[in-house]
């Protein structure tokens, strides 16, 4: 018990407290609440039971065919064993779909943010001012809640507090699981101090995200159809032992034989591997 709760305290923290004092998100981790790991996990058991009894229901039938007691154990085991580890692999999933979700929301705003900036310092205003004027900007096109409206709002408030600019934004940097940001956070820094050229500075900035969020929605078209087919791939399989079940019973009475559990346990298992596989080779970063 004690060893679970140091792990508790020693893991990543979820929120920071800003230069300002403000609860700010740290985009690098995500941790489900317990309301979003029971409908993750149930959702994931209730798909792992149905598969696992698909492939292993009907283990344990008399000579005649008839199920008996053993196999309504055993159908029971088949479901909960299933969905228990479909569970447990699925919500690992689901939160990093949650955490790249978010870093890439962050990273499109980011930029609209730096295009809102730059046309502010084109047209003569103080840094101050463009990050005030980007927010109201920004304000029209994205929601309360959107994430750069926060860090804008955060940045903002802390100029008007004496905060220096180039603190908050290395804050922000720090937080946001984004490379970019960060360079641009480390370079930002350097320019401001030193009397750099922070119109060009923020222009280049702007142009080099987009070209790398260009390259890296092309090459996101080019491997959609990759993903598509080992969706299908996955899915298969298990359309195809349905249908054998619901049109030749006695067919798929083989796979309740010990060679067709065998044969079935190796088939799931390299199905398994090579969907780990293959979004390992398709994630692509830019």
């Amino acid at each position: 018990m004690k060893k679970e709760k140091k792990t508790e305290k020693e893991r990543e923290p979820q929120y920071y407290r800003s230069v300002t004092g403000d609860r700010m998100i740290n985009y690098h981790v995500y941790y489900m609440s317990q309301l979003e790991k029971i409908i993750y996990f149930l959702a994931a058991f209730i798909a792992g039971g149905a598969v696992g009894y698909l492939f292993y229901g009907g283990i344990g039938k008399d000579e005649f065919g008839d199920p008996t007691v053993l196999t309504y154990i055993l159908n029971f085991i088949v479901i909960v064993v299933c969905g228990t580890v479909a569970g447990k692999l699925f919500l690992p999933i689901r939160n990093q779909q949650i955490v790249n979700s978010r870093k890439k929301k962050l990273k499109s705003q980011f930029r609209d943010m730096l295009e809102a900036l730059a046309t502010s310092l084109g047209s003569g205003k103080n840094v101050q001012d463009s990050f005030r004027t980007a927010y109201e900007d920004l304000t029209n096109q994205y929601d309360e809640g959107a994430f750069i409206l926060h860090e804008l709002k955060v940045i903002n408030s802390g100029v008007l507090n004496g905060i220096n600019i180039e603190e908050l934004i290395s804050d922000f940097g720090k937080r946001s699981a984004c490379t970019d940001i960060e360079d641009f956070a480390g370079v930002f820094e350097v320019c401001y101090r030193r009397g750099g050229n922070i119109r060009e500075t923020i222009h280049n900035t702007c142009r080099i995200i987009v070209d790398k969020m260009a390259v890296s929605q092309e090459i996101e078209t080019t491997v959609a159809g990759s993903k598509n087919e080992q969706y299908i791939m996955l899915v298969m399989p298990i359309c195809l032992v349905g249908m054998i079940k619901m049109s030749s019973p006695e067919f798929a009475a083989n796979f309740a034989t010990p060679s067709g559990v065998i044969s079935t346990t190796i088939a799931i298992a390299l199905f398994v591997v090579s969907y780990f596989i293959g979004r390992k080779l398709l994630d692509i970063k830019v």
